[in-house]
């Protein structure tokens, strides 16, 4: 099974970082995302929720705003909650294990000098090859 989104839209509101009670960083926002069409239709637009956790989260909260445009992979989650009328309802998210800019800093976007994306990856995640030739390689 096969659960994968890419997604590039604009950040309808300024993110906000929150942290948990155990200290994780996590940022909740959604994106304007232009639907395709043809010419002579009318544009619509789907408004996406995003989800990032962790150093994503701190990421984006620091060089994203209201208007910034972003580029997001991930996966969409569902969760079941009670609304305070009593009624059952489900929301859809995406949550976001890779972000990007999108904009260069000329268009607007960030006005840092970090790399131009970021990922959840850390050094630990890879396996060391150590002195493995190219035949010794699984590809």
């Amino acid at each position: 099974m096969f659960n994968l989104v890419v997604l590039t839209g604009r950040l309808t509101a300024d993110p906000e970082l929150k942290t948990t009670s155990n200290g994780t960083s996590v940022v909740s926002f959604s994106i304007a995302v232009d639907r395709r069409y043809r010419a002579g239709e009318e544009r619509q637009t789907d408004f996406i929720n995003i989800v990032a956790w962790r150093s994503s989260a701190e990421f984006i909260s620091k060089y994203f705003k209201k208007g910034s445009l972003i580029g997001i992979e991930g996966s969409i989650q569902t969760r079941r909650y009670t609304d305070k009328n009593g009624n059952n309802r489900t929301a859809f998210e995406v949550i976001a294990n890779n972000v990007q800019f999108v904009e260069s800093k000329r268009d607007g976007a960030a006005t840092s000098s970090e790399p131009a994306s970021f990922s959840n990856a850390d050094v630990n995640d890879f396996a060391d090859l150590g002195s493995a030739s190219d035949d010794d390689l699984p590809f």
